[in-house]
């Protein structure tokens, strides 16, 4: 594989090449055009479904590059209201269009003939499920979705503590929870739980707000719940309702014993009475947190030669990247929370966004988001925009095991071999305690969605019930009560992408089982990996995972197997 001219746009073959979107006006006469245009033959709807994807994408990066400037600088107040004219006067205007244009599609006579081609039969189910769940009226509740937990961003990207004198963002003191000194960790722990218990409330109407626009989006859409609506919208035609509740009850009866053995463990080690929230992440040893770098340029190259060692094509995808600016990765005021990859539909390479500081756990982040931007490379020839757009339980397998895959290379970070071992074993540990929480966040959005006229009060007393079932027994929370009843608060896919989460979980277990692949047999096991995504939405999600030599599976039994897997993975790094 190459990377070559990868930073070029495509030729338009629809839309001018210097056309960008500035006003509804300018935008609406391309998709009147594809609205009016006579399809008279298979051919011809090949054509409009291609000059439809062309279209598409520039709308899908004109916005992208709208999100990815307010999220970079919050406090622009440029960038926030570009992002606001998009959402407020474009999107709302493009959703009648784009049911329209799959009515046409639709109901061409000429439809039959490529749906029996390889990714149109997936592309042709999408769309109906989406006429079957289109509603006018629901337009402007989408946009009103939009505006409102944009708020959160902003609300979490104002929080900053002083500590020493100093003013940082809560990743940044976050770091200090690694301290050999507990005292410093009690105190830095409850600084960063005083300023988000301060907005607590605001954060409490806010989530409440959007429960009950998002539930009158399902009532108007025939749906009971917003829960059986966006597994309609998420087009989860691979699992159901049931299969997620067997993954909680798999992980809480297989996984969340681990955590037991994890906190008795780190509570001898420490030599305490009792372990405490504060005592969760430093080292059992003593030793000062990992420090894996010391800032985002440091991270971009000996990131980059990571990649590079797995295979030259990796890295030369991310040293695109990096040469045409699209990767912002170091903590800062007014920056939003979190980390993602944004694919740029039509130049094909995406964008890294991340909140690094210099921990074990940036790395981790670059290296998972840097999964995500390999699975826009390698699909970004595909024919449509479509046929690009994976189901998530697909990205993020992209991502995660990418996180796996790349260990061994982790020398180009730790120069010896105590550090390396005690990363890869940080990280495993912390894989294994991550799936429960998934479990957790999971279960809490169904019985949120399930019962929408819940109160806040009600809220918490559930919230408390599935903590309790998947967090260790050994923690103490005694007197941090309101700091474990609005732990959720830290979730933002809660507020911003509600039921987008399961799919971490369900993507670490299929990158257990690549990165088992890839300890067997390394060359055979990335093979299999890059074709599973090269394969974009071609197919089916257990098509796709087949793909990768891995099972779509969820059950006691095999999440079983893949821990006793990890388990001996750790047991080498004593």
């Amino acid at each position: 594989m190459s990377v070559s001219n990868q930073v070029s746009k495509p030729i338009r073959q629809y839309l001018p090449s210097d056309f960008t979107i500035t006003t509804w006006e300018a935008l609406k006469p391309f998709l009147d055009l594809l609205v009016a245009r006579e399809i008279t033959s298979a051919q011809n709807l090949r054509k409009w479904f291609q000059d439809r994807s062309e279209l598409e994408s520039v709308i899908s990066e004109d916005f992208a590059w709208r999100y990815i400037k307010m999220t970079c600088y919050t406090e622009d107040l440029n960038f926030r209201d570009s992002y606001q004219f998009f959402v407020e006067n474009i999107q709302p205007e493009i959703a009648p269009y784009a049911d329209t244009l799959n009515k046409k599609a639709i109901e061409s006579e000429f439809l039959d003939t490529l749906s029996t081609e390889t990714g149109y039969d997936i592309l042709i189910r999408n769309i109906k499920n989406e006429i079957e769940i289109f509603r006018e009226n629901n337009i402007p509740l989408f946009t009103e979705v939009s505006t409102e937990s944009q708020k959160y961003g902003q609300m979490i990207g104002a929080m900053v503590v002083e500590i020493d004198g100093k003013t940082i963002t809560l990743p940044q003191a976050s770091v200090m929870l690694m301290d050999t000194d507990r005292e410093k960790r009690e105190a830095v722990y409850f600084k960063i739980s005083k300023r988000r218990l301060a907005d607590r409330e605001a954060l409490d109407s806010l989530f409440t707000k959007l429960i009950g626009i998002r539930n009158q989006i399902a009532l108007n859409a025939g749906f009971k719940n917003f829960r059986d609506y966006k597994f309609k919208a998420l087009a989860r035609f691979d699992y159901t309702p049931k299969d997620c509740y067997d993954f909680h009850q798999a992980i809480s009866k297989r996984v969340v014993p681990l955590l037991e053995v994890f906190a008795v463990k780190r509570k001898k080690k420490l030599n305490i009475n009792e372990l405490r929230p504060w005592d969760k992440a430093v080292d059992l040893e003593g030793r000062q947190a990992l420090h894996a770098f010391n800032n985002g340029q440091e991270l971009t190259v000996k990131g980059i030669e990571v990649f590079k060692r797995i295979d030259p094509f990796l890295g030369q995808c991310l040293e695109t990247m990096k040469e045409i600016g699209h990767l912002d990765l170091e903590s800062r005021p007014g920056k939003a929370p979190g980390g993602y990859n944004y694919p740029l539909a039509e130049i094909g390479v995406p964008f890294i966004f991340m909140n690094a500081t210099s921990t074990l756990r940036d790395l981790v982040t670059f290296m998972h988001e840097g999964g995500h931007a390999i699975h826009s490379f390698v699909t970004k020839d595909l024919e449509l925009q479509d046929f690009k757009s994976t189901p998530s339980e697909v990205a993020e397998l992209a991502s995660m095991s990418m996180e796996l895959i790349s260990m061994d290379h982790w020398d180009v970070f730790f120069d010896n071999s105590e550090n390396l071992n005690r990363a890869k074993r940080e990280h495993l540990e912390s894989l294994i305690e991550t799936l429960p929480w998934v479990a957790l966040i999971d279960k809490f959005q169904h019985w949120i969605y399930e019962n929408p006229e819940h109160s806040e009060a009600e809220r918490r007393e559930s919230w408390r019930k599935f903590f309790s079932e998947f967090s260790d027994p050994v923690t103490d929370w005694s007197g941090l009560e309101d700091q474990m009843n609005y732990l959720w608060q830290k979730q933002l896919h809660l507020y911003e992408v509600p039921f987008y989460y399961i799919e971490y979980g369900m993507a670490q277990l299929g990158a257990i089982a690549v990165w088992r692949n890839y300890k067997l047999n390394p060359k055979a096991g990335l093979e299999s990996y890059l074709k599973a995504l090269s394969l974009g939405q071609l197919h089916s999600i257990p098509e796709i995972y087949q793909a990768a030599g891995i099972k779509f599976d969820f059950s006691e039994s095999y999440i079983g197997e893949l821990m006793d897997f990890l388990k001996a993975e750790l047991s080498k790094l004593i």
